[in-house]
């Protein structure tokens, strides 16, 4: 009988990681949770800031759990939200604060440098939809506070984890598209802004696409660990990770579903004209230099943050719930940027509506708003790309949410298969699978997901 070989995926998210062990068997992809922590921005001198050293402990923690519990990986992939990354100064050290995104500090620079290169012009270069923390905003904030001086090395934050667990440095290309710094025509850093921003060249080097190895563990880590694994390059924006585990035919829509909610779909085509960027639609990195052509929405942070101020002691499915049975007209605009980081959720939405809700009125009045949101996402995803869609796919942990699922359906008017929850996860092993020779392809990949995984359909 052949001997079970291991990977895992080192999933990292804004409140919470988690790391999961993949391996195939019979013809499925077979995963097991074995740690989970929770991760959070914390405010220092005024700013929201990242514990890094936290953070790489919480990779060794997990990497370490594996070897205890007998199921040593041989591949290990990392990856995480987007935008937010280290520099590192001349001697490999961290050169100030890793800055979260939801930090004020984009929003202030996002209108200095657009007097230097007004957006459309960024646009047109990047295809990168508008937000204010977006990597370009942050940095120029670096170097207007003098931050960059130091700066010898630029890591988006998986880049720098494998780096932690390696020693080498390595920037990758799907989370190098969501910074605002790449060209989407040449999938290179592009000079001209690089140039014109007084950022240095230096900082940027050739971008390496998922299934690359990065190296195996430094000398130290692997004594700490007891065992050593080959690091490979996953898609290490979580979202790309996320959409290559849907289970769609490249073209097909797709919502992933959790803090955010990214509605959108692949393709070959780099859209930057006019219409895509009025709609504020991002070109961002997939496997095989594919494009998710898709838009933020605010997602489930809003439910998050209704909980944590109204309904600490209520889990998430009570909500629901109570949501079921709650059924309301009320609707605010899911997609105002009012919603990034509210003094407070609950109140911002009261506003809104124009009265105070019930939690359940509340919850119901998210999920309706969320739905609706979707269902204009997709109308003007049609209108851009000229294309009719069958089917809508939502995957990660908002795919558990049937009412939202229910209210989806019903606004964008296609039947919603819904699920794998953990897809982040899971796409994060598929190219790690296809690193070692299992799995054959993305597509191939997606055909043993769909046999793997339930996949629940509900119908408009």
């Amino acid at each position: 009988m052949k001997e079970k070989r291991y990977s895992l995926a080192i999933d990292i998210g804004a409140s919470s990681g988690r790391h999961i062990l993949g391996w195939i068997e019979d013809g499925k992809i077979k995963t097991e949770e074995v740690y989970r922590f929770f991760n959070g921005a914390d405010e220092k001198d005024g700013k929201l800031v990242w514990d890094i050293k936290r953070l790489c402990n919480e990779v060794l923690n997990g990497l370490k759990k594996a070897a205890e519990i007998g199921k040593t990986p041989t591949t290990v992939g990392i990856d995480t939200w987007a935008v937010d990354y280290a520099l590192l100064d001349e001697d490999d050290r961290l050169s100030g604060e890793v800055y979260a995104y939801r930090d004020a500090r984009g929003k202030r620079a996002a209108e200095k440098l657009h007097e230097i290169i007004p957006f459309e012009s960024l646009y047109e270069k990047t295809g990168v939809q508008f937000q204010p923390f977006n990597t370009v905003y942050q940095l120029f904030d670096d170097k207007t506070e003098g931050r960059l001086k130091r700066a010898k090395s630029f890591l988006m934050l998986p880049d720098y984890l494998s780096f932690f667990l390696t020693g080498v440095k390595k920037q990758e290309y799907t989370n190098a598209l969501s910074t605002g710094l790449v060209n989407g025509k040449t999938h290179k850093f592009d000079r001209d802004i690089l140039k014109t921003l007084g950022f240095d060249e230096g900082l940027f080097g050739e971008l390496s696409m998922p299934g690359e190895k990065v190296g195996t563990f430094k000398k130290e880590i692997k004594e700490f660990l007891g065992y050593d694994a080959e690091v490979v390059l996953t898609a290490t924006h979580d979202t790309a990770s996320a959409v290559i585990a849907a289970p769609v035919k490249r073209g097909e829509p797709y919502i992933s579903s959790g803090t955010w909610s990214l509605v959108g779909v692949e393709r070959k085509t780099f859209s930057n004209d006019e219409k895509s960027r009025l709609f504020n639609y991002s070109n961002e990195g997939g496997d095989d230099y594919y494009f998710r052509f898709q838009k933020n929405v605010t997602g489930l942070w809003i439910i998050q943050r209704v909980r944590e101020e109204i309904a600490k002691d209520c889990s998430f499915a009570s909500i629901v719930d109570l949501a079921c049975k709650s059924e309301n007209d009320y609707i605010f605009d899911a997609l105002s940027p009012e919603l990034l980081s509210p003094e407070s959720m609950t109140e911002t939405i009261y506003e809104a509506v124009g009265k105070r809700l019930t939690l359940g009125e509340t919850a119901y009045c998210v999920f309706n708003s969320l739905a609706r949101s979707y269902a204009e996402c997709i109308r003007e995803i049609q209108s851009i790309t000229g294309e009719e869609y069958q089917k809508l796919s939502v995957i990660g942990g908002g795919s558990q949410n049937m009412l939202l699922n229910e209210l989806t359906a019903k606004y964008v008017g296609l039947p919603v298969y819904a699920g794998p929850k953990e897809a982040t996860a899971i796409g994060n092993l598929l190219i790690q699978f296809i690193y070692c020779g299992e799995i054959e392809s993305v597509e191939s990949g997606r055909e043993t997901i769909k046999k793997s995984f339930d996949i629940t359909e509900v119908e408009p």
